[in-house]
């Protein structure tokens, strides 16, 4: 490991928990973009920092896929929906749903490489909530956050920045409590089903 790969991994590190941040206070096609990206640069450079990389979380499995697609065709990122929970009559545990058409899922598992694409595959069902034609990716993106957090920690590095010490800061009330770090992006309905009040919302703000 040289000092200037382990530098990197950790800039890549602050950026990924800045860009993060920014998605869980105002989340938009940009930040979105963007997160993937930071997401796709940090595991580079944790491999070359550590010979380490997040290929045995499954939430990064999928986000990679996603990640890829839009890379390729960034056009498709305007088909994502950001909503405030707030304004819907559910309740879950995080304060926004991203909201990606599930046609965009299955097309980034038709680019999966076709020596991985039955594992991958079935790995990306299994992260993702399901609601009729949409899917939910923000629990994703939140689970992959603490795998990110609890990475860092496990080899020793010390990722600066308010917006990482904020995540730390959650994780050791978590602990101190003894809950779990993860979200399990159920959701409740207060009235009908709630694919049916999903599908509106996402219908309401295309």
């Amino acid at each position: 490991m040289t000092s200037d790969s382990k530098n990197a991994c950790r800039l890549a590190g602050e950026r990924f928990f800045r860009l993060y941040h920014r998605h869980c206070v105002s989340p938009d096609d940009d930040t979105l973009f963007n997160l993937l990206n930071a997401i796709h640069s940090l595991n580079d450079k944790l491999h070359k920092a550590t010979s380490d990389n997040f290929f045995d979380c499954h939430e990064f499995i999928m986000l990679k896929a996603l990640r890829n697609l839009f890379h390729h065709e960034a056009e498709l990122i305007n088909e994502v929906r950001s909503i405030s929970v707030a304004n819907l009559p559910i309740s879950t545990d995080l304060m926004f749903l991203c909201l990606v058409p599930s046609n965009l899922v299955f097309k980034s598992i038709d680019r999966l490489d076709k020596k991985r694409k039955v594992q991958d595959e079935a790995i990306i069902r299994s992260v993702l909530k399901w609601y009729g034609n949409v899917v939910n990716i923000n629990p994703c993106l939140f689970n992959f956050a603490v795998h990110a957090f609890e990475k860092f920690r496990a080899i020793g590095f010390k990722i600066e920045g308010e917006e990482y010490a904020e995540f730390e800061r959650s994780y050791h009330f978590e602990e101190a409590a003894g809950h779990s770090h993860f979200v399990t992006g159920d959701i409740n309905c207060h009235a009908g089903h709630v694919e049916d009040v999903i599908a509106v919302a996402f219908a309401d703000v295309t």
